[in-house]
């Protein structure tokens, strides 16, 4: 039996300890009883930012804006990654507008902005929009 995973409820932003050969069986977080992994995107903020890039499984984050004609497109593909990449990565949102103090703390200069997380340390980043099946590359060539 492999070592519990480590990660952050996105609900809640409390830590949960699950083993690895059970993500598949819809974890339950220890303290809001809510799903801990999510097949859809979670809104991220700068009150939850620093609970959830920590953790075992990687946080991949689109950073967004409402006014952004990009990122609405982005969107639904950012959604559909979510449902494929269910159990292996979380994906989260943050409003750039809503939360200008983090999105100049990670220096974003354009959106949307994908910058993909692991154990609280950023290890890729990328802007713009693209396919689905071109992200999903992108984050293979990233170990996901």
């Amino acid at each position: 039996m492999s070592s519990p995973l480590v990660i952050p409820c996105p609900h809640c932003n409390g830590l949960n300890r699950l083993p690895a050969e059970r993500l598949g069986d819809s974890p339950k977080c220890g303290r809001c009883k809510q799903d801990v992994l999510l097949a859809q995107p979670f809104e991220l903020n700068e009150s939850s930012y620093a609970a959830q890039i920590k953790g075992d499984l990687p946080l991949l984050l689109d950073v967004w804006a409402d006014w952004c004609g990009p990122c609405k497109s982005f969107a639904p593909v950012f959604e559909q990654a979510a449902r494929q990449l269910a159990g292996r990565c979380r994906l989260a949102k943050l409003d750039s507008e809503a939360n200008r103090n983090l999105a100049g703390q990670l220096g974003i200069r354009s959106i949307p902005s994908l910058i993909l997380f692991r154990n609280g340390r950023e290890v890729a980043r990328q802007a713009g929009a693209f396919p689905l099946q071109s992200l999903l590359e992108w984050l293979r060539g990233h170990g996901v």
